[in-house]
């Protein structure tokens, strides 16, 4: 389980800045990681264990490259992600939590929240899309049931990355001028970044109300979204008790002999073969 401590922005912070990890050391250490991560899968499936890891953090924090990062080399039927659109009106009128709960996680699943519950604690808030009562009562409430999810079994981490607004400016720049990226940026996320203050003092509160000890927010830094992904992969790997499970040595079995089989001649549709990169 979770260690017991208070998370802060400014915690284990290093006497120097580290410099920005290469792409070489970065993928090096990461098939490592990825590795282990099977290794995690194959233990939660084998102990049915229940695993829920929850990301938050301002628009550009790196949300979105973290949660793809942990789950690119496992089974998406062990490994579930869950970013949930803007509620339905039917939804809007159900109690607030209802909408999280059926997809928290069961035996033997890991579920991801890109972006959870705490959704009132932060962008509903800033935004004006629930009331400050509203915003208050869920932050009185959200404790408690957080420790009835814990006390059922269910392993709970809590992320909040931490971004500069020197590099929010910069990833958000990018995406203005970047064609890969233009689909990233949304009227909400212009508003969002005129309210830098208010999201801190969001942040602020969230974290006073609901960094408890059975539930700790953990900070990552993440201006360096590389370091940030191999910091909090290795860290969830270690909250999460885990080992190799034993296999049994794998052989390929002699292919079927051929009896007759030939290829038919048919007018396949090939894809025409390129030289890359292409020309012009």
């Amino acid at each position: 389980m979770a260690k017991k401590h208070k998370a802060k922005a400014h915690e284990e912070s290093p006497a120097q800045p580290l410099k920005k990890l290469k792409w070489k050391e970065y993928s090096a250490e990461l098939a490592r990681l990825h590795a282990e991560l099977v290794t995690l899968q194959e233990w939660v499936v084998h102990k049915g264990l229940k695993v829920c890891i929850v990301f938050e953090g301002r628009d550009t924090a790196g949300k979105g490259g973290t949660i793809k990062a942990i789950t690119e080399r496992v089974s998406p039927r062990v490994f579930r992600t869950v970013a949930l659109p803007t509620p339905t009106e039917r939804e809007k009128s159900q109690m607030y939590i209802q909408r999280y709960i059926p997809h928290l996680p069961a035996a033997g699943e890991v579920v991801i929240f890109d972006r959870s519950w705490y959704n009132r604690a932060g962008v509903e808030r800033v935004m004006g899309f629930c009331t400050e009562e509203q915003a208050n009562h869920f932050l009185s409430m959200a404790p408690g049931v957080e420790k009835a999810m814990i006390e059922s079994g269910i392993i709970l981490l809590k992320y909040w990355l931490e971004v500069s607004p020197e590099e929010q400016t910069r990833r958000l720049e990018s995406r203005i001028n970047d064609g890969r990226k233009t689909w990233k940026l949304s009227p909400m996320d212009l508003k969002s970044y005129s309210r830098w203050y208010d999201y801190s003092r969001a942040r602020d509160a969230m974290f006073a109300a609901t960094d408890t000890p059975w539930a700790p927010w953990y900070v990552a830094r993440s201006d360096d979204k590389r370091r940030a992904r191999l910091n909090i992969i290795s860290h969830l790997l270690g909250h999460i008790p885990h080992k190799e499970i034993p296999r049994d040595p794998v052989k390929l079995p002699k292919r079927q002999d051929a009896h007759g089989y030939e290829a038919p001649d048919y007018p396949y549709k090939v894809i025409p073969e390129r030289a890359w990169p292409a020309a012009g």
